[in-house]
């Protein structure tokens, strides 16, 4: 997981590979010290992850309830296929805010 921080006044963090019982301790890390330092939305760049349990999920749940009690929301940016269904699924695609893709150009 690497952040940065972009030209909008949000803070992005991008996520890749897998988001599991395994690999989310780090990211969780991440993404709290992102909350506590920023004063902002938070942008979670998915668009590099290739798995995610309910482990991920439950992580980016907990950093939705979080930024929604300081008045801020959290974002999901590029999910993957898998992601949607699995928000699908769990019906937190309801809840939880995501961008807008972009439709790519038809072909002339």
């Amino acid at each position: 997981m690497s952040d940065s921080l972009s030209g909008t006044p949000a803070t992005i963090l991008h996520v890749i590979g897998r988001l599991d019982g395994t690999s989310v301790s780090e990211a969780r890390e991440r993404l709290h010290a992102a909350i506590a330092a920023a004063d902002s939305d938070v942008v979670l760049d998915v668009s590099g992850v290739q798995w995610v349990d309910v482990t991920g999920l439950g992580m980016i749940v907990d950093a939705h309830w979080r930024l929604r009690r300081q008045g801020r929301r959290l974002v999901l940016r590029g999910c993957p296929p898998q992601m949607r269904r699995a928000l699908a699924v769990t019906r937190l695609r309801r809840v939880l805010a995501m961008e807008r893709e972009e439709a790519a150009p038809s072909a002339a």
